[in-house]
């Protein structure tokens, strides 16, 4: 079996020769081949992880059939991203490791497969929780909006302190047509108009009219051929 290691710490005042040496050794125990050996040096909290991200783009190749790494908490900056990341490697059909916990996604091991089960349900948890402090945070903030306080004594975390709603874009969408009739580039439209690209694609998209079929002639009659695939027509 090809084996890959994944190891992270959080600052640079540390190393990952613990952590190496002991997943190495399971490997060698099992006579696999380690292929590859990723490591992050950077807090657990932060979502992107250049390794991991290089890890799970090789999984996808099938370049290794296993990934080992010493704790859950090295793999996953949270119960949630953890199991994301468990599924990814789990439809790429590689199985991950955690040596010291004795976890193994390997369908053969039923106390991994109940811990697993068991991180789901805390992973749900954790995600109501999040919800309901998202939800919360929202109502907050407009209340202190309302309030007039927004800007004042209260700044949103983007220090950008936009109103609770988006407003609605408003721009000249016959403009958008007219150019776009006239042969201009939805690219073209979005930089002399000064709208994003995604905008002028949408209004297109609203405003286009759908292509209509042909009519059919007078006097003729619209069977299916299975042959075409398509319809013909017979006096």
């Amino acid at each position: 079996m090809k084996a890959a290691l994944y190891t992270r710490v959080s600052t640079i005042d540390q190393n990952c020769e613990a952590q190496y040496r002991e997943l190495a050794q399971y490997v060698k125990e099992r006579g696999w081949t380690l292929v590859e050996h990723y490591t992050d040096t950077m807090s657990g909290a932060k979502a992107d992880r250049p390794e991991l991200v290089r890890l799970l783009a090789d999984a996808r190749t099938r370049k290794f059939q296993a990934v080992l790494t010493w704790k859950v908490d090295r793999f996953g900056r949270s119960m949630l991203d953890f199991l994301n990341n468990i599924e990814e490697l789990k439809s790429c059909a590689v199985r991950f490791i955690a040596t010291t916990q004795g976890i193994d996604t390997d369908a053969s091991n039923p106390m991994s497969r109940l811990q697993l089960q068991m991180m789901a349900a805390f992973a749900e948890f954790e995600r109501e929780l999040i919800r309901e402090r998202v939800a919360s945070g929202k109502a907050r903030y407009r209340q202190d909006w309302e309030a007039g306080r927004v800007g004042k004594s209260v700044h949103s975390r983007s220090g950008k302190d936009l109103p609770p709603h988006r407003p609605k874009k408003v721009f000249d969408r016959q403009a958008v047509m007219d150019l776009y009739r006239a042969g201009v580039s939805m690219r073209g439209i979005a930089q002399r108009l000064r709208l994003s690209f995604g905008t002028v694609s949408r209004t297109v998209r609203e405003y286009r009219p759908s292509p209509q079929p042909p009519p059919t002639p007078l006097g003729v009659i619209q069977k299916y051929s299975p042959a075409l695939g398509a319809l013909r027509y017979e006096p």
